[in-house]
């Protein structure tokens, strides 16, 4: 059961969202965002869910708007829930729900993201990656 403690000026709960993973040859997709809240930061593709629209079709159309690949998801990874505060008042409040994705193609950026690439995650962790994209990549095993 989650219970939401912190103040707020919103009648409504959290919004979900869905974020992309893909791994490919040891470099993982990386988009950089275009407008705020996280403008000029590294993230995951991915974003809103379209009322009525399974889970698994948002990540897949996510995938293609931001980075312009098609994909096929392979499995849930994992829940990352992010709240922000503005004032003790909740500013945003996402659950975004991680998805494991195989993708085929060279990145392009489109819709919102400035700019879309394959970087050793190595290096990934070494950009200004958003507070949910670093939770993510940090989760991940140590490559061999």
């Amino acid at each position: 059961m989650l219970i939401n403690i912190c103040p707020t000026t919103a009648v409504e709960g959290p919004k979900v969202a869905v974020a992309a993973l893909v791994v490919k040859d040891g470099k993982v997709l990386l988009v950089k965002r275009k407008y705020p809240p996280s403008a000029g930061r590294w993230s995951l593709p991915g974003g809103h869910v379209e009322l009525g629209e399974r889970l698994e079709e948002a990540v897949l159309r996510e995938l293609k708007e931001e980075a312009g690949v098609d994909g096929a998801v392979r499995g849930f990874l994992a829940p990352v829930e992010y709240i922000e505060l503005d004032g003790g008042y909740v500013k945003y409040h996402f659950v975004i729900l991680v998805y494991l994705v195989e993708a085929a193609g060279e990145p392009r950026a489109g819709d919102d993201a400035a700019d879309a690439v394959f970087v050793p995650l190595e290096e990934a962790l070494k950009m200004d990656l958003t507070k949910t994209t670093r939770e993510v990549l940090q989760r991940l095993p140590p490559r061999r």
